[in-house]
């Protein structure tokens, strides 16, 4: 056995074959070539190779697909994006629907949920579920919540109830906030000042 090559594998046969006639001598070589294969670990890791490339590839391209998409503005954003002009109703109440729901409205004594930002008169935000992550869960019509979030979301005199996925800014007069006491005060001050008016953009999520 004899080595072709260094980087290959094979084998050679010599054979002498007498010939009488002229009295010589016949030479015949036979080698056959074994082409190497390469290890199963490599195949698999080229085949790995080939499938990551494939998977990167594809996201890749979404990426760059989704990129060259116009964002187009929803019928709800556009909705708030929309001038509000607020209405006012008997109470004192006044309130403007930037989107009006299409889910069930809200029942009184059932538990809802509904996000919101509160803010003074002057744009101060005072509170935002928004910035919690997670949206107020509370019995509707009971006097869990301020008179005017009772009255603001189940409707009223002038005032139409609130659907699911609706958002609603209300509007509140003191007597429909905190009154004369305020919120939240301590030492001298306060976070809601006493006979505030309060502004609210809630938005009715579900029911709970």
């Amino acid at each position: 056995m004899n080595s072709l090559a260094p980087y290959s594998v094979g084998t050679c046969l010599t054979s002498l074959q007498p010939q009488k006639r002229n009295h010589s001598i016949s030479v015949t070589v036979t080698c056959s070539i074994q082409v190497p294969q390469p290890p199963p670990v490599l195949i698999q890791k080229a085949n790995q190779l080939s499938r990551r490339d494939a998977i990167g590839f594809s996201l890749s391209f979404g990426l760059f697909h989704s990129l060259l998409q116009p964002i187009v503005p929803t019928a709800t954003a556009a909705a708030e994006v929309a001038p509000c002009e607020l209405t006012v109703a008997p109470s004192g109440l006044s309130f403007c629907d930037k989107v009006v729901g299409t889910g069930p409205q809200a029942v009184k004594g059932q538990l809802i949920k509904a996000h919101y930002v509160g803010r003074l008169e002057n744009g101060k935000v005072f509170d935002s579920s928004y910035n919690r992550g997670k949206p107020l869960t509370f019995r509707i019509g009971v006097g869990e919540v301020i008179k005017g979030w009772d009255v603001g979301i189940l409707g009223d005199d002038g005032i139409p109830p609130m659907f699911a996925g609706g958002k609603r800014t209300l509007k509140l007069p003191p007597e429909l906030g905190y009154g004369s006491r305020g919120a939240g005060c301590k030492g001298g001050s306060c976070v809601i000042p006493p006979d505030s008016v309060l502004l609210f953009d809630v938005e009715f999520v579900s029911k709970a």
